[in-house]
């Protein structure tokens, strides 16, 4: 299948009190038409930032300071605001983190997806309104009618979440960007939310980057998976082989801390330490400090990231000679 977007050297700094800080740093990964791609970190990996960094959306202390975005071969970092306003919720939409802050508290439901609609599809009056419940009904909503004119403070979390989704896919986007579409609900509503997803991508044809730290998420959703620490990518394989085969010992930590059936006792075990922040990044490997195989190579010079064969590569020195080793 060809690539739908191709981020190349992606370098986002803000500005800090002592000069520029990076905090993603030379992100580079691919998807593809129809797929679904899981970006996996820990928080402060700068996942969100790279979502954020794609659409243009940074704060005003952000910028892009080295990289492209080809979204359908065309660059978007050479974009202008005025000319990205037409590419966002139009070609590329963006599920925010979090469904109970994101929606505007005094907009009625229906007016806040239908302003989707009208700015991309210049149309207004009823037909806005037929399409907005249409939508609502799409996602699963029930009582479309009664909520297109409910304000979100009357909704559950998994129902506003089901309205973010909605806004999302108003206007038939080809590719969907899901960051962390499932923080802060439940589990029943997690699943159905990620069954919604599912079903949607099918059902629209669409391309998803998904945005998350939970394994269990990329495990039922993704087709291949970006590991992300401390603003670089340190992994890049298909989900299977991820999860059966990790190589980086970053991605192997996060497996071991991850709960899951089996019919034996398994114990939990946990990464010592935590990300740095971007100012405190080490000079070499940055996981170095918290590696269980780190060596002195590690401390002193940033790997590459090594490619191990046709769809894996890995950023660690214990790949320096291609050679496979069990960690």
């Amino acid at each position: 299948m060809p690539n739908i977007l191709v981020v190349k050297g992606l370098t986002t700094q803000f500005e800090g009190e002592k000069g520029p800080i990076t905090v993603v740093d030379q992100i580079d990964f691919k998807v593809k038409k129809g797929e679904v791609l899981g970006l996996v970190g820990e928080s402060g990996c700068g996942k969100s930032v790279t979502s954020l960094s794609i659409l243009q959306l940074l704060d005003k202390n952000g910028k892009i300071s080295g990289g492209e975005v080809f979204y359908n071969n065309v660059n978007l970092v050479s974009k202008s605001e005025k000319e990205m306003r037409g590419i966002r919720g139009k070609e590329i939409s963006m599920i925010f983190q979090d469904p109970m802050t994101s929606l505007n508290p005094v907009l009625i439901i229906g007016k806040q997806i239908g302003e989707v609609i009208e700015e991309h599809e210049k149309v207004s009056g009823t037909v806005v309104k037929q399409k907005v419940v249409e939508l609502l009904k799409l996602v699963g909503i029930p009582r479309a009618e009664e909520i297109y004119y409910e304000y979100p403070h009357r909704l559950s979390g998994g129902m506003k979440q089901r309205v973010m989704i909605a806004m999302a896919i108003a206007c038939n986007p080809a590719m969907l960007i899901a960051d962390e579409p499932t923080t802060a609900l439940d589990v029943t509503i997690q699943a159905q939310i990620l069954d919604l997803l599912r079903s949607l991508k099918d059902e629209l044809d669409m391309s998803i980057l998904l945005i998350t730290h939970d394994l269990g998420v990329v495990a039922e959703m993704c087709d291949r998976v970006v590991v992300m620490y401390a603003g670089q990518v340190v992994e890049t394989t298909d989900t299977r082989t991820l999860l059966r085969k990790p190589r980086h010992p970053y991605t192997v930590g996060l497996i071991q801390s991850t709960p899951h059936q089996s019919k034996g006792e398994r114990r939990l075990k946990s990464i010592i330490g935590q990300v740095p922040t971007p100012d405190q990044f080490l000079q070499g490997c940055r996981f170095a400090d918290r590696c269980p195989k780190a060596m002195d190579i590690c401390h002193s010079t940033i790997p590459p990231l090594f490619e191990l064969d046709g769809q894996t590569s890995c950023r660690c020195w214990l790949y320096d000679d291609k050679k496979e080793e069990v960690i």
